[in-house]
């Protein structure tokens, strides 16, 4: 099948190149010129585990094409997929300019019957807004269709390529065929495509991540009260991760949920019920929660140091918003830096992936270690802020002569505390005894 993705974004780019993995002939757009060539020259701008081998594959055997021209993109395509950004509004809603604005110049440029597919996170009404834009600018058959997509920062690849489930929505019969074909090497062991209506659809996404960071934010809760009464947030997530009703994922305690979709999407849809008059109180606790949480590392480095840390020099191991991805949007890690220079202390980082986009932003305000140990090397401190599996097995040796005390304040809850015991660190974690 012939498929077209305008906009190459994380969501776009890993689109196509898991739709040409299984055969499809894919053209993935971009108004970004030096982006396309870049891509055209096989280099890829993100990184994602298992993208790069697809990537270059789908290249070289000739499924995968890359170009900044629209027309040209949409030509010959069944399926158009619009992967565009969709960024929060200063009230919180999400801005579909981008989304709009592609319906327009696609409704100006088909000339037979053509499926759009909603692939961005979009609130609920949007596939009527786009069927609307489309309608006052072509009089050509066409379908919108809503096809959130359910994808892990740093397994978005197998999550693409073996999807607990499809959502496809969508009431036009042979847009719901073409989509079926589409999908049907994905599914073959049996999860299911789910259709529905296009405002379901929407929902379902929203909904989705909004539970997620809802049991995230709950559990930091319960994490905090541990503090407070002498229990282990550790042992209580263990006790209800075993009750299948709950289930086990996301009850992680830590310093709050990042990246580009929890915290977007969470505020979207609060907006949007505030929109219909209606107060999701939930989600509005949830994400005040969540602020307060990024913070709460450096509220725990500043009790230890009595309040006083200007001068000291902190090590953060970790700056991505979670491992296995270079994303630093809404990371916790950027609040904590910020926090840490206004206090006048000095910030010494290391991220196996994500350095490069952080010193997009800071330049030359915090140092940018080569390693992990370069960047204890002298600290007063260490701040463990992303659960990198190369951070758990660390040499404590080796950081007993880098750091100046041997102290550490981990956001992730990476160490056992007998094990921080033995080793004479004090270690103050999320929801756990502090050992001193």
């Amino acid at each position: 099948m012939k498929i077209a993705v305008v906009g190459t974004g994380y969501v776009g780019l890993v689109t196509g190149t898991c739709l040409a993995e299984t055969g499809n002939q894919v053209i993935c757009v971009d108004i970004n010129e030096k982006k396309v060539k870049m891509m055209q020259d096989g280099q890829l701008p993100i990184y994602e585990p298992g993208l790069e081998l697809l990537f270059h594959r789908n290249i070289k055997q000739e499924r995968l094409h890359f170009t900044s021209n629209l027309a040209e993109a949409i030509a010959e395509a069944k399926i158009i997929f619009l992967a565009l950004p969709t960024p929060p509004g200063g009230d919180g809603s999400a801005d579909l300019s981008y989304v709009l604005g592609a319906a327009k110049d696609i409704a100006k440029l088909i000339t037979d019957y053509k499926v759009i597919v909603t692939k961005s996170t979009v609130p609920v009404g949007t596939a009527d807004k786009v069927t609307a834009v489309m309608n006052a600018n072509t009089t050509i058959e066409f379908a919108v269709v809503s096809n959130p997509e359910f994808l892990r920062e740093g397994v978005a690849v197998e999550d693409f390529m073996k999807p607990d489930r499809v959502v496809v929505g969508t009431k036009d019969e042979r847009a719901r065929k073409l989509m079926a074909e589409l999908y049907a090497p994905y599914v073959r062991q049996g999860n299911p495509v789910i259709f529905m209506d296009e405002r379901s659809s929407e929902l379902t996404k929203y909904a989705a991540n909004s539970f997620l960071a809802t049991k995230i934010s709950f559990m930091n809760e319960i994490a905090n009260l541990c503090e407070l009464v002498g229990a282990d947030v550790d042992m209580v997530r263990r006790g209800i991760g075993a009750d299948n009703r709950i289930g086990k994922r996301f009850l992680f305690s830590g310093i709050g949920y990042g990246g580009s979709c929890f915290p977007k999407d969470v505020q979207a849809l609060a907006k949007s019920s505030e929109e219909n008059k209606y107060n999701f109180r939930i989600l509005n606790s949830v994400m005040e929660v969540n602020e307060i949480q990024k913070k709460v590392l450096v509220e725990k480095v500043k009790k230890y140091y009595k309040g006083d840390i200007k001068g000291k020099k902190f090590a953060m191991w970790g700056l991505a918003f979670k491992p296995e991805t270079d994303d630093i949007r809404e990371a916790p890690a950027l609040y904590i830096i910020d926090e840490l220079l206004a206090a006048g202390a000095e910030v010494s980082a290391f991220d196996p992936e994500a350095m490069k986009n952080v010193e997009a932003l800071f330049g030359d305000k915090i140092k940018y270690a080569a390693d992990q140990y370069e960047a204890i090397d002298g600290a007063d401190a260490l701040l463990i802020v992303t659960e990198w599996s190369l951070f758990r097995t660390p040499d404590f040796d080796q950081m007993d002569s880098l750091l100046k005390e041997k102290v550490i304040f981990d956001g992730r809850n990476l160490y056992d505390l007998d094990k921080m015991i033995d080793c004479g660190y004090y270690y103050n974690s999320i929801g756990r005894k502090e050992i001193k």
